[in-house]
């Protein structure tokens, strides 16, 4: 599998917070579970955005 198709999902899902965030990965339940049918722009797009949820859940 190429590295842009690798989900950052790390098996430790715990979904939490008003947001439904994973504690782990900070992606939601309908992020992880469509991951594989998403197009490569809305990828990017959550990836881009996962370093903020994560700063953002752990404040």
């Amino acid at each position: 599998m190429s590295k842009s198709k690798k989900s950052p999902c790390v098996d430790i899902c715990r979904y939490t917070g008003p947001r439904g965030w994973c504690a782990a990965c900070g992606m939601t339940r309908e992020e992880s579970r469509g991951w594989k049918a998403m197009k490569p722009y809305a990828r990017a797009k959550v990836l881009k955005d996962l370093p903020r949820r994560k700063s953002e859940s752990k404040s």
